[in-house]
């Protein structure tokens, strides 16, 4: 029997919830569809569909082999795709996850992406929680920060500053900070990481541990642009990337409250699963991103 076919039809079918709803999306009879189908549960020895008068569901096994089923199918997509890409400009789909303040350094480099490669799509999934790139059906996503995860092939896309930003309303209120222990005089609006539940610390030069912890805080966060307004609002000074307190920095919202001090460095990766071979589209997604991004740092 033609396999790929019979797990087309069966993917299709627990996707539509119905035989005819598959049928139509294949343009197959349904007759076809259930042979199919039928087929494969007798190849398998197992049952995949508990089957009622107006729905199918799937079994336990049938769950399972789903998941597995649309693994195979991207792949095999992804590959066919690829093969005609070497001939023809990328093209399709290309699903992307990155943290919520990824759109400041991301999207003012998109325009020139879309002008080179009109027939790509973006789908942009933007969270501060660790998301998994296979279980979302995501083909990669941006990262800061130390990566844990060895199944993922990463390519760094570049770096960025930490500084501590205050508004300039608040620091004529205080004492003039020179050096790390001076920020004891200043309230502090700190973020809370999505992931960990935990204070993201702030690591200065000539200041063993968390900075921050000296400083009376005046407001937690677990969204880095609510830090930026209320630092801008004059709520305490904040640790924050240079990238997005860049604006305000320039217009005179804040103010660098260390700017001698050397700046402790991030930087961001962009992952997509180790066991696949990037396709075409994603190949240059990746290419554009490190020759464009963080260039002027």
């Amino acid at each position: 029997m033609d396999s790929i076919s019979a797990l087309l039809a069966f993917v299709r079918t627990a996707e539509a919830g119905s035989i005819v709803g598959a049928a139509r999306a294949l343009g197959l009879t349904a007759s076809a569809v259930g042979k199919r189908i039928a087929r494969l549960e007798q190849e398998l020895g197992t049952r995949l569909f508990h089957r009622t008068t107006r729905r199918l569901h799937l079994t336990d096994e049938g769950e399972l082999l789903l998941q597995r089923c649309r693994r195979a199918l991207d792949e095999l997509a992804d590959a066919q795709a690829d093969l005609a890409q070497r001939q023809h400009a990328p093209r399709g789909l290309l699903r992307i996850g990155l943290p919520t303040i990824g759109y400041r350094f991301l999207l003012p480099v998109l325009p020139g992406f879309q002008q080179r490669y009109p027939q790509v799509q973006l789908e942009l999934e933007f969270s501060d929680r660790l998301v998994d790139v296979v279980d979302e059906g995501l083909d990669a996503v941006i990262r800061s920060g130390v990566l844990a995860d060895s199944s993922l092939m990463a390519r760094t896309l570049g770096s960025f500053h930490f500084i501590v930003c205050a508004s300039p309303q608040l620091l004529q209120a205080r004492v003039a900070a020179q050096q790390p222990t001076d920020l004891q005089h200043l309230p502090a609006v700190r973020f809370r990481v999505p992931s960990s539940g935990k204070l993201q610390p702030w690591t200065l030069p000539g200041h063993a541990g968390d900075a921050a912890a000296e400083m009376v805080t005046g407001m937690t966060c677990n969204n880095m642009e609510a830090v930026l307004a209320a630092t801008i609002g004059g709520m305490g000074a904040a640790w924050m990337p240079d990238f997005l307190a860049a604006d305000a920095l320039a217009d005179g919202r804040l103010l660098d409250v260390l700017p001698a001090l050397p700046h402790q460095q991030g930087q961001f990766s962009l992952l997509w699963p180790g066991n696949r071979q990037p396709s075409a589209r994603l190949r240059v997604f990746i290419d554009y991103l490190v020759e464009h991004l963080f260039r002027a740092r």
